[in-house]
């Protein structure tokens, strides 16, 4: 049994099936085909943080491939009256083959993940976010092919996402420059674990004009992620300079595209006309989750398929 709890869970190996049964997945999808591997199984969704994208595309996901899902928050279920972690996953875990978990500290997930008996698969927390730098790379792929030896200016709030950035960069051999104003930096033990990360794929810039210098990829997120709402207005000020612009996209490469987690706020993290813009691949971003979850949940329980 195997969990997915952040990126470093998967080899190399293991991506690149992942990559190329979501494109499968998704030509079925495109194509109207039925593809229904796990008929009969229940995924069930655990959501402590509010969700559209993850939601709907896990839930969509699992009908899609046949299953059924049973949707649980902490206000309709004991999850939100202290009942312990332990026992709702030992209990949960007996019931469902498969959890997913969007919540706040990455402990909550590797408590449960501990005491279950079915994979567990990490929607968000605020330490890493894997599922969608699973999407990110794969709508890489797609529109410019392998993201080996290429450049991620990441440019915004050194959170989840950036944490999850560095993790694939060390993996999957390509670089991240991270920009963030100061006080909100990556922390890398965080992200890669105390030995580090060379220099060959991440480095920081103070600027993020620097940053965005010959990149393939410009990625951001909001400046305010779930949970840190009361630092809003601070952050608005913090992060002024952080706005991806037409001027930071004119320094990345002639081809670079821009991506976004969502939701997106237009002029604050990003100006309205590069996600609106060309070089925006922000809502096959969002699409393909669907399709690379797809994948993921075929994989954990039924494993490599031919």
């Amino acid at each position: 049994m195997q969990h997915y709890l952040q990126f470093t869970d998967f080899t190399a190996s293991e991506y690149a099936y992942l990559f190329e049964r979501a494109a499968l997945i998704k030509k079925k999808f495109k194509a109207y085909e039925k593809h229904q591997p796990l008929t009969d199984h229940t995924l069930v969704m655990i959501f402590e943080k509010a969700s559209t994208r993850t939601r709907i595309s896990f839930q969509a996901g699992m009908y899609q491939l046949g299953g059924s899902v049973v949707h649980l928050t902490t206000a309709d279920s004991q999850l939100g009256r202290a009942e312990p972690i332990e026992d709702s996953a030992r209990v949960i875990s007996r019931m469902v083959d498969l959890v997913m978990i969007r919540t706040f500290e990455q402990s909550k997930l590797e408590c449960f993940a501990k005491h279950s008996r079915v994979p567990v698969i990490n929607g968000l927390t605020n330490e890493f976010h894997p599922c969608q730098i699973l999407a990110d790379i794969f709508t890489y792929i797609e529109h410019r092919g392998p993201i080996q030896g290429k450049t991620v200016a990441w440019v915004g709030d050194g959170n989840n996402m950036a944490n999850t950035w560095l993790q694939a960069a060390k993996l999957l051999d390509f670089k991240v420059n991270v920009s963030t104003p100061s006080g909100y930096e990556v922390n890398e033990k965080v992200a890669v674990s105390p030995e580090g990360i060379s220099a060959k794929h991440y480095e920081s810039y103070s600027d993020p004009m620097a940053a965005c210098q010959g990149a393939d990829l410009v990625t951001t997120d909001v400046w305010t992620s779930m949970g840190y709402e009361a630092e809003n207005e601070v952050r608005k000020k913090a992060f002024a300079a952080w706005r991806v612009n037409a001027d930071m996209m004119s320094v990345a490469n002639p081809d670079a595209l821009f991506m976004h987690c969502l939701p997106a706020h237009r002029g604050e993290e990003v100006d309205a006309d590069i996600i609106d813009g060309p070089q925006s691949v922000v809502w096959e971003e969002a699409e393909n989750r669907l399709h690379v979850q797809k994948a993921l949940m075929e994989y954990l329980l039924l494993g490599r398929q031919s």
